[in-house]
């Protein structure tokens, strides 16, 4: 019997080989050969570049998609034929041409070619490239004109050609790149002047032709660019004045033509909310001093140094709260000043300059008032009259030294720092590549990994002074491949000519780990090389400089992520045959089924565990576990009852107590989406949101682990007689917490994700009464966004939500949009300052605030276990509610204008020792860093108690772009 056994087993595996043999052959079948003419053109593409250091030296024989590919090729199959789509070879130490057989590539959608010194003329024949989206050839030595062909790149998102030696005019023909979003043409040579047809770019965001030898007036028709936000001029040859019409770029965060030979006065720049960063020093403008946009929490830099302007200074250029330079020196600016306006602003504390650079003018008084108590201000007066006498007044001495550090030094090179003192006696192998984490350090880890470093440079930042917007920057990056910020580390920058900022991030493995996987490793190159990031004003666009890939790491560039999938047709092709093998498969294995079922029941669980996938940053748990830490799901550990099933409190191995989500019959998932949605929600960290620790799926069970809620629910702090009740400071902290929530998913999470059950009871509340939102996931993602991050709604089959909570426009159309949030969370709201249910005695809550809005009684409404709290605070509160209940959704605000209405009602409630409000709980909500307002809307409430500056910018619709992280 063992014999015959063992006989069988292995005729089995017979079968199983043979299966594998088959299906590799329709494996060859389905992704097919390469096209040949393609083949040629790459070989003559490696004819005329000089490949010193042999990177190309796999390019041989007729398949560069077979793997291992051939160096920087990536394949997608078509009908049977496998394609180039994509050729990433920067930094390959390249020379010689650029053959014009590149032109036969014609399902390229990448060709990045940066950092070689390719030279000759750029071939006209990339014109036929209609499929490429991005053209990078930033940092070559690419010579001639540039071909009015490229203008039949319909499809083209990015045009990166900056630093080579082109010459000669923009040719009007880029009227034709109507998908483009990114110009870079910055350090060439180009001459004449820019033709108005760029006008006519309807998606245009950056424009950058900086250090040319354009000539010529600025073309009034760039104002007709809506979408406009950085336009960067600097040193060029152009007459004329500034165009009155590009106060009309009202999305522009940076406008800068330093050295651009202008004349004439400054248009009015007020209508321009997002401006950040203004430029227009070193030319021969008159008149006096431009109006801005006031207050503004995006303005970081002001200069308009060696000008001929006159007339005194706008004291509300004094008041900007994000302001890091005014530098007005060498101009004709009079007048007093007092210095008293400083005292009364509350700049950001995190600022670590602020500097007011007002040398050479005609100023003839002074009066520093409480200058000095002012944290981090330089301040600057040499060549004014006021310094004429300055004998005997100390303080004002103090100010007319002349100074030539008062502007930007661009060439000093600043290092961020650590403190490694604690790791002292850990010693990491650094000559094979290993550091400890700098990330980790405050919590006492020192383990030694093996980064990525990566080369990453600014190119129009808007700001000045980067120590401000690091941890921002850090968690942008972050966000964008899908790491914790601990993981990113900038570990030097430079500010270089432009201005650019120039730096080194260090990339670090999960802390379970030592080094990254080899695939994660080609996940982060993909995002780097295809310009993955969701564009921000703030930091503007970026260039990747390199990407060193050390021990014990594999070089990406000849391996990766091909992209290859199996086609419509070539499934077609190959079905028949599959159906056929699959028959005789099949009817000899029934012979052996017997024998199989005892074999294959004893390797059940091995089996289960390898389908498992790996998820960074959550834990895969057993049954056994599970069951073990709940006590067999005793019904005493149950705390919940939600859709999904049952939730229960339980304690792990180590003491950890945590939330498990046990899934009813009717919630179980297929494998794919289970994993699926884990992958999702271990990307999601916020603060704000309830994290998920890990998952089981074993024994017919579908889990999941989340970290442990000790305070409950928002719904049994607001219903239950046994919990304390909730004062108004602790009310608007959940609030705003809850407000912030939401916002990472609707704009941070990647994709985006509608929550659609927003409701008191998914509000929990840890230790510290800090608000997690609860129970998001796949199934309520948002629809895919395009190369910039764009979204917008989506027909639902299923109306999903709880009544009460429900947007009314979302069920009679099942159309799903980031505003279904805002209704149901505008139902929370009304909730957390009535206290009352969202349908309540028959009555609905939504309506009956209206009524009593309409009949002037709105504080009556107002949960009278609430205590104490400001009047001038809760009418607004009330009215913001009512915003985001509207029926309508275009009535009612986005999420990031509710936080920015929350944080300003909350920035307003009076400091009193008797109301708490300004708790412990309550100060470690720290304010998110203004950088550029989102979409206005005027219905926002009016905050007439609400200090005049934070009125005005919402009344403006000044909203922040919040960076939840």
């Amino acid at each position: 019997m063992q014999l015959a056994s063992h006989a069988a087993i292995n005729s089995h595996h017979t079968f199983l080989i043979a299966c594998a043999l088959f299906l590799a052959a329709m494996h060859k079948a389905a992704h097919g050969v390469s096209d040949p003419t393609e083949v040629t053109s790459l070989l003559a593409m490696k004819e005329s570049i000089g490949d010193g250091l042999n990177r190309l030296s796999n390019w041989m024989g007729d398949d560069p998609c077979e793997t291992p590919r051939w160096t920087g090729v990536y394949c997608a199959p078509i009908d049977g034929t496998q394609y180039i789509s994509e050729l990433r070879l920067m930094n390959m130490n390249f020379t010689g041409i650029l053959a014009p057989h590149v032109g036969n590539l014609t399902h390229l959608s990448i060709l990045n070619l940066m950092w070689n010194t390719l030279q000759g003329p750029i071939p006209p024949e990339i014109g036929k490239l209609n499929n490429l989206s991005l053209l990078l050839f930033d940092g070559n030595e690419f010579s001639g004109t540039l071909p009015p062909e490229l203008g039949n790149l319909s499809k083209l998102n990015r045009l990166q050609i900056d630093s080579n030696n082109l010459s000669g005019p923009l040719p009007p023909s880029l009227q034709g790149l109507s998908s483009v979003r990114h110009i870079h043409l910055n350090n060439n040579s180009l001459t004449g002047n820019i033709p108005k047809e760029l006008g006519q770019l309807p998606q245009l965001l950056h424009l950058l032709l900086d250090n040319n030898n354009l000539s010529g007036e600025l073309p009034p028709a760039l104002s007709n660019i809506s979408t406009l936000v950085i336009l960067q001029l600097d040193n060029n040859k152009f007459s004329g004045s500034i165009p009155s019409s590009y106060s009309t770029l009202v999305n522009l965060s940076k406008l800068s033509l330093r050295n651009c030979s202008l004349n004439g006065t400054i248009p009015d720049l007020s209508a321009l909310p997002y401006l950040a960063y203004l430029d227009l020093s070193k030319n021969q403008l008159s008149g006096s001093l431009p109006s801005l946009r006031s207050p503004s929490d995006v303005l970081t830099t002001i200069d308009l140094s060696f000008n001929n302007l006159d007339g005194e200074v706008p004291s509300n250029y004094y008041s900007f709260l994000n302001l890091e330079f005014l530098i007005l020196e060498n101009n004709s600016l009079n007048g007093t000043f007092s210095a008293n306006v400083l005292t009364h602003n509350a700049f950001p504390a995190t600022q670590s300059i602020l500097l007011f650079n007002l040398q050479y003018n005609n100023f003839s008084e002074f009066n520093p008032g409480g200058l000095s108590s002012v944290p981090n201000v330089t301040f600057r007066l040499f060549g004014n009259p006021v310094c004429n006498d300055v004998a005997g007044n100390a303080p004002l001495n103090s100010y007319c030294v002349q100074d030539s550090t008062a502007v930007l030094n661009l060439s000093d090179m600043t290092v961020a720092t650590q403190d490694f003192a604690l790791c002292s006696e850990n010693a990491c192998d650094e000559a094979r590549g290993q550091e400890i984490v700098p990330g980790l350090l405050a919590q006492g880890t020192c383990d030694c990994v093996y980064p990525l470093v990566v080369g990453y440079r600014l190119k129009s930042p808007s700001f000045a002074v980067f120590p401000s917007y690091i941890d921002d920057f850090i968690a942008y990056v972050a966000s964008g491949l899908r790491m914790e910020d601990y993981q990113v580390y900038v570990s030097h920058y430079r500010w270089e000519p432009g201005p650019r900022l120039r730096m080194t991030i260090k990339l670090f493995p999960d802390s379970s780990v030592h080094e990254f996987e080899q695939d994660q490793v080609e996940y982060l190159y993909s995002v780097f090389t295809s310009w993955s990031f969701t564009p921000n004003n703030t930091f503007g666009p970026y260039e990747l400089l390199s990407f060193t890939i050390g021990f014990p790491y594999n070089d990406v560039s000849g391996s990766g992520i091909d992209g290859n999938s199996l086609s419509a047709g070539a499934v077609a092709g190959i079905v028949s045959a599959a159906v056929v093998f699959t028959i005789v498969v099949a009817a000899a294995m029934f012979v052996l089924r017997k024998h199989r079922h005892q074999y294959a029941v004893a390797t059940k669980s091995g089996i289960k565990q390898h389908e498992r996938i790996k998820v960074a940053g959550v834990k895969s748990f057993s049954y056994v576990d599970m069951a073990r830490a709940t006590n067999n799901f005793d019904n005493s550990m149950q705390v919940g009852q939600g859709g999904y099933g049952k939730v229960y409190r339980a304690i792990m191995n180590d003491g950890l107590v945590v939330a498990i989500k046990r899934a009813e019959t009717g919630s179980l998932q297929g494998s794919k989406e289970f994993y699926t949605e884990i992958e999702l929600l271990s990307r999601v960290h916020h603060r704000n949101l309830v994290s998920l620790i890990g998952y089981c799926d074993d024994e017919g069970e579908q889990m999941l682990v989340y970290e442990y809620m000790a305070n409950g629910t928002l719904h049994d702090h607001l219903n239950s007689h046994s919990k304390a009740p909730l004062d108004f400071s602790t009310r608007l902290q959940v609030a705003l917490g809850s407000a912030k929530g939401i916002l990472y998913l609707h704009t941070e999470a990647n994709p985006p994700i509608y929550h659609r059950d927003i409701k008191a009871s998914n509000i929990l509340l840890d230790e510290k009464r800090r608000a997690k939102v609860a129970d998001f996931g796949i199934s309520k993602l948002a629809p895919a966004a395009d190369l910039e991050g764009d979204a917008g709604g989506y027909v639902s089959t299923v109306v999903k939500g709880t009544p009460g909570y429900l947007d009314p426009e979302y069920f009679y159309t099942h159309m799903l949009t980031d505003k279904s949030d805002v209704y149901s969370f505008g139902v929370v709201l009304l909730e957390i300052v009535t206290g009352m249910q969202p349908i309540y005695n028959g009555k609905n809550l939504v309506r009956e605030v209206r009524r009593a809005k309409e009949r002037g009684a709105m504080l009556e409404m107002v949960d009278s276990r609430m205590g104490v709290y400001p009047t001038e605070c809760m009418f607004p509160l009330i009215e913001l509610a009512i915003l985001c209940s509207k029926d309508e959704m275009k009535l009612r605000p986005s999420i990031a204008e509710v936080v920015r209405t929350l944080t300003a009602i909350w920035q307003s409630t009076p400091l009193t020792d008797s109301s708490k409000f300004f708790s412990e709980a309550s100060l470690e909500m720290e304010v998110d860093h203004a950088k550029r307002p989102s979409s206005s809307n005027p219905s926002l409430p009016s905050l007439a108690s609400v200090p005049s500056m934070v009125t005005e910018s919402l009344l403006s619709g000044a909203i922040l772009e919040i960076y939840p992280r």
